[in-house]
C-alpha cells in the first residue's frame, strides 16, 4: 500500500526498517558536516521525541535504520517527519553557507527542481517523500536488514571491513573497544521462538 509516494506505516510502535534518500541521489554525505548533522538529529529525536535506534548507515546520499517509537512518546511517522524536516534546514543553511562545497550551484539548482514538483516544499527539497517503511516482526527479517545496514559500506567500497566504517552502528554490536559517535539500543533477537523487543 502507498501512501504519499511510500509505503505506510501501520503500526506505529512497531519496530521498522526504513531508508532515507536525497533527490536526485546527490551525494550530500561527502562532507564531514553533512554527516555530523544526520548524527546530531538522531541523537536529540532518540533524547526529545522518543526515537528507539537499532542500527544506522549514512551512505553518501542515503541513510538506512532500523528504529522504533517508544510507547508514549510521538508516533513513528510525525518523529520521521520532524527528523527530515529539520535535517533539510540544516542541511540548505550549511550548503548556501558553505565555502567547501564546488558543487554548490548544481546542488541549489537540483534542490530547486525538485521543490518545484512538490506543492508541500517552499524553495528546496532535500528528501526524497518515501521511506519506504518495512516492519520488522521475524528475527529471521531482523537479522538481514541488520547485516544489510553494516556491510552497506563494504559493498560500495568504502572500506575493507564494517568496523573501518564509523558512520554506522557495526562497532556498537560487536566492537565497542572502538570509537562509537552515535550509540544504539542493541536489538535483542530473543529466543529461537521468538523476538524480544526492547521497549
Amino acid at each position: 500500500m502507498e501512501e504519499n509516494g511510500g509505503y505506510k506505516i501501520r503500526d506505529q510502535y512497531a519496530i521498522h526498517f526504513v531508508t532515507f534518500t536525497v533527490v536526485g541521489w546527490v551525494d550530500i554525505f561527502t562532507r564531514r558536516e553533512t554527516k555530523q548533522i544526520i548524527i546530531d538529529s538522531l541523537k536529540y529525536c532518540i533524547e526529545n521525541k522518543g526515537l528507539i535506534l537499532y542500527a544506522y548507515v549514512i551512505m553518501t546520499n542515503h541513510l538506512h535504520l532500523i528504529v522504533q517509537a517508544n510507547k508514549g512518546s510521538a508516533v513513528l511517522s510525525d518523529i520521521i517527519r520532524d527528523f527530515k524536516k529539520f535535517t533539510s534546514k540544516q542541511i540548505i543553511e550549511w550548503m548556501n553557507k558553505s565555502n567547501k562545497e564546488s558543487r554548490k550551484e548544481w546542488m541549489q539548482m537540483v534542490f530547486k527542481y525538485h521543490a518545484k514538483l512538490n506543492s508541500s516544499n517552499s524553495e528546496y527539497q532535500v528528501w526524497q517523500q518515501h521511506n519506504r517503511p518495512k516492519v520488522i516482526l521475524l528475527p529471521r527479517f531482523a537479522r538481514q536488514k541488520l547485516n544489510y545496514i553494516h556491510y552497506n559500506a563494504v559493498r560500495a567500497g568504502y572500506v575493507d571491513k564494517p568496523e573501518d566504517y564509523i558512520y554506522s552502528s557495526f562497532r556498537s554490536y560487536y566492537c565497542e573497544d572502538r570509537e562509537i559517535i552515535l550509540p544504539v539500543t542493541i536489538l535483542d533477537f530473543g529466543s529461537e521462538e521468538g523476538f524480544i523487543f526492547a521497549v
